[in-house]
């Protein structure tokens, strides 16, 4: 029997509501470099077109989307770069954006390469979005480098590169109820008797492996119901997939706790789940909750009925009997359900009660630094988003491009401040990832 148990589980896919992503914004086009070329205009002025501008990657909380899963087979994600600039001032087109759905509920944290983490966006909303990655912007043309001192420039700019990311994409579901309880109580049957959902429903240990959702009307009300997968003991501590469970539990505002009827230490079941609950997060033992006996079909747990009410009425909790697999009682329970709701978000909305992550999280991105220099083992390295940018832009293999590069560090101050640091004519210069030798 064990056997077969762990041969259909090994069938069943992973819950996956926690990856890791890459993704990087397109590349900018390159500006060109072209002059004017017609009859009768023998010295025509530069007429070199931009670069168009690379696209960006956002995210979008999509209500279609309810699992990470997809994004098991697929973890990069690049937009499209833009076109190159062409002549007679004619610029590149701008690369197409890439927008890639989401569940709503999804929490979007950059990772660093030094092991920093920073929450970009919490997508609570359908249709919200969030830029993760933004296009580099595209090379200007030589028409744009054309003055009284140099009027033919030939050079043009490069194309700004992409940024490129990584990212944790966390989800947490938004369910207004959620059905907790040991595995095989009956949380799935439950679901499928309130709502229209059709979970898959199966004899064995850990059947559900997803957060499954269904919405339960009410008249002209209605809520969203989410069957979270059974807790065992020890979940708080990673057994199982215990973490991955605890974690949809986070945002449901009302708890209905289905216990089996047939189970002879009904209050041990219920102190064990709220245990995991409290070491996990003690504000998720504080949430409303209604105790919902199921398996009232069965003649053994109809019997002790009365003994079950005395034995739960230690716990001062609301208490549903119900039998999900004939619907008896599931509507008292849908209904209890309801009021608790309401209650709960009367609570919420009284000042200085609103519970935590109800709302979306954008973090600024971090202000530019002022240009610094640093030296190290002969190396001046260059720190500073104008330098980089400005680095990024330029074609070293062309000396007219060089030249610009030169008196633009000088406008910047980046040529006095790497003087200051002590740099001579021939030592390396780093900006980013470009290295270039100093120059007299």
């Amino acid at each position: 029997m064990d056997a077969a148990v762990d041969s259909e589980r090994d069938t069943v896919p992973n819950l996956v509501d926690r990856v890791e992503v890459w993704a990087r914004g397109g590349d900018g086009g390159h500006g060109c470099v072209s002059f004017r070329r017609e009859k009768y205009i023998p010295r025509g002025g530069p007429n070199g077109g931009d670069g168009g501008h690379g696209g960006s990657v956002l995210f979008v909380a999509d209500p279609r989307v309810t699992t990470l899963a997809e994004f098991r087979y697929r973890r990069r994600f690049r937009a499209d770069r833009g076109q190159h600039g062409m002549g007679n001032d004619r610029h590149g087109r701008n690369g197409a954006d890439l927008r890639v759905r989401v569940p709503a509920g999804t929490i979007v944290t950059v990772l660093g390469e030094d092991g920093s983490e920073r929450v970009l966006a919490d997508l609570t909303e359908p249709g919200q979005e969030v830029v993760v990655a933004r296009g580099g912007r595209g090379g200007r043309g030589n028409a744009h480098f054309a003055n009284s001192v140099h009027q033919t420039p030939r050079f043009a700019e490069l194309g700004q590169p992409g940024e490129e990311v990584r990212l944790r994409l966390d989800l947490k579901l938004l369910a207004d109820v959620g059905l907790i309880g040991y595995p095989n109580v009956g949380k799935s049957t439950l679901l499928a008797a309130m709502t229209r959902a059709r979970p898959k429903i199966g004899a064995y240990p850990f059947t559900t492996l997803s957060p499954n959702l269904g919405v339960v009307e009410l008249g002209y009300e209605s809520f969203v119901l989410a069957d979270i997968p059974g807790l065992i003991e020890g979940a708080a501590r990673g057994v199982g997939l215990g973490h991955e469970f605890l974690r949809h539990i986070e945002r449901t505002k009302v708890l209905l706790h289905v216990l089996d009827g047939t189970s002879p230490h009904l209050l041990d079941d219920f102190h064990t789940i709220l245990r995991e609950l409290s070491l996990y997060d003690p504000a998720l033992t504080r949430k409303p909750q209604i105790l919902v006996v199921n398996k009232m079909d069965l003649p053994e747990v109809a019997e002790r009925r009365l003994t079950i009410e005395m034995e739960l009425a230690v716990l001062g909790l609301p208490v549903s009997f119900v039998s999900a697999a004939t619907g008896a009682g599931v509507d008292d329970v849908a209904q209890a359900a309801a009021r608790a709701l309401q209650e709960a978000k009367a609570a919420a909305a009284v000042p200085h009660a609103a519970p935590a992550e109800e709302y979306q999280v954008f973090q600024p991105r971090p202000a530019g630094a002022r240009v610094t220099v640093a030296q190290a083992d002969g190396v001046y390295e260059v720190t500073g988003p104008d330098a980089a940018r400005v680095a990024h832009l330029t074609d070293f293999q062309d000396p007219a491009a060089q030249a610009w590069f030169r008196r633009h560090l000088a406008r910047l101050g980046i040529a006095r401040a790497l003087q200051r640091a002590g740099v001579k004519p021939g030592d390396l210069v780093k900006i980013g990832p470009i290295a270039f030798r100093w120059y007299a």
